[in-house]
């Protein structure tokens, strides 16, 4: 019993400590600070990136919103990467006005790995392109959306993070749930970390990579989560990810809860390949150039699946010490409730903060709001499974819902 005790009051104290930093760094969110002086002025040219498989239903409107840009029409180009279709998404993406590259490729079928062979022959054309914009194909764009990213690369910064919202919030739980995530994400992690000159990371889709930052080597990502393992890279070499909270993309979010549980399986598993590949780097860059920015990307890493283990075996610890008449019933009772509270409730009264800070529809998203920790909680089961049962097969989510963007707004 002593030594149990010992072990649980050591990890209380990792949970604590943990989670006293993210909650520090995540006021930082509440303050306005001053934007970006502009290095130098220039409309940029870009090219937009939309990897897309079997996408006919949804592909049409994001070229509509790409072509509706608040931005000079001659200075980007719309690119569809059709990979591995058999509909007729190319001809639709055509039809709509895109330049199509169509890839055939059955044993390379993820989103980097398209990624990967359209940028190299870009790289090998030498286009001149000063930066390019990666969609997916079921996202809608805001008419800014190009203007501000171009605002970002006159500041200097040369990877940078759109805001990343949902078409389809008030579906039902499973996408309200979704866009509670995101929008705390945006908030409590994009934005608080890059007012305090930290790096936000790269969240799957409206992002822009300044051109040059990826030659001579092109996109080389190997993980089922090239947008963490991009971000982690760069953090490796000390290099920061930018924030534009102005630069909005809204994305469809699945609504039947096989597709969702299959969807975060992929995510959790690319995220536990990026723990096993770049957590001794993160460390050792940590170690070496001695900056926040390398700790905080560490403790990323850790803080996902190594903190949800230490989580689980405290629960065992308490457990354990109960059954052996070393902890008493209200000990025990008062124990677990410290930890089931604040991964179930807290994130309710997170979220709306949030909402009100964020102005998002409270009204509409009550019955999203009270299901919030039944969404949570399956992630936490299928981290649970994934410690056990890891499966790298890429499924396809498909993505139905026929949303223009003057439709979103």
């Amino acid at each position: 019993m002593e030594y149990l005790y010992i072990l649980q009051q050591s990890l209380v104290w990792i949970v604590t400590i943990f989670w006293v930093y993210q909650v520090t760094i995540s006021i930082c969110s509440l303050i306005n600070f001053k934007d970006k002086p502009i290095i130098e002025e220039k409309n940029n040219r870009f090219m937009a990136i939309i990897p897309a498989h079997n996408e006919a239903n949804v592909i049409q409107n994001l070229i509509e919103s790409l072509k509706g840009q608040n931005y000079p029409k001659d200075l980007y180009d719309i690119y569809v990467i059709a990979d591995n279709c058999t509909d007729n998404t190319a001809d639709l993406a055509r039809e709509a006005g895109a330049i199509v590259y169509e890839r055939f490729d059955e044993t390379k079928k993820t989103k980097g790995y398209a990624m990967q062979w359209f940028l190299k022959q870009k790289i090998e054309e030498d286009a001149p392109y000063d930066a390019f914009l990666v969609f997916d194909a079921d996202n809608i764009a805001d008419s800014n959306f190009i203007k501000n990213m171009n605002k970002k690369l006159c500041q200097g910064e040369d990877v940078v993070q759109g805001y990343r919202d949902i078409k389809n919030p008030t579906d039902n739980w499973i996408t309200s749930g979704y866009a509670i995530f995101y929008w705390t994400m945006n908030r409590f992690y994009h934005l608080a970390r890059y007012n305090v000159g930290l790096s936000p990371l790269i969240n799957g889709t409206g992002f822009m990579v300044k051109f040059d930052c990826i030659k001579p080597d092109g996109w080389n990502t190997k993980t089922l989560t090239e947008d963490i393992e991009f971000s982690l890279k760069r953090m490796i070499v000390g290099k920061k990810l930018g924030w534009a909270v102005d630069a909005v993309v809204y994305d469809e979010q699945p609504t039947g809860f096989k597709q969702s549980w299959t969807q975060r399986t992929r995510w959790t598993v690319g995220h536990m390949q990026c723990i096993k590949e770049y957590t001794k780097p993160l460390a050792v860059a940590t170690k070496e150039n001695k900056t926040l920015m390398n700790l905080d990307g560490l403790l990323y890493i850790v803080g996902s699946i190594p903190m949800f283990v230490v989580t689980v075996g405290l629960l065992l610890i308490n457990v354990l010490m109960y059954l052996g008449n070393g902890m008493t019933t209200y000990d025990f009772i008062v124990n677990v409730a410290r930890y089931i509270i604040p991964t179930f409730l807290l994130p309710i009264l997170t979220a709306i903060l949030i909402m009100k800070l964020d102005k998002k529809p409270i009204k509409e998203m009550k019955k999203g709001l009270l299901y919030y920790p039944l969404f949570l909680g399956s992630w936490l089961a299928i981290n649970f499974k994934c410690l056990f049962k890891r499966d790298t097969k890429w499924e396809k989510i498909e993505h139905v819902r026929s949303v223009k963007i003057n439709e979103v707004v």
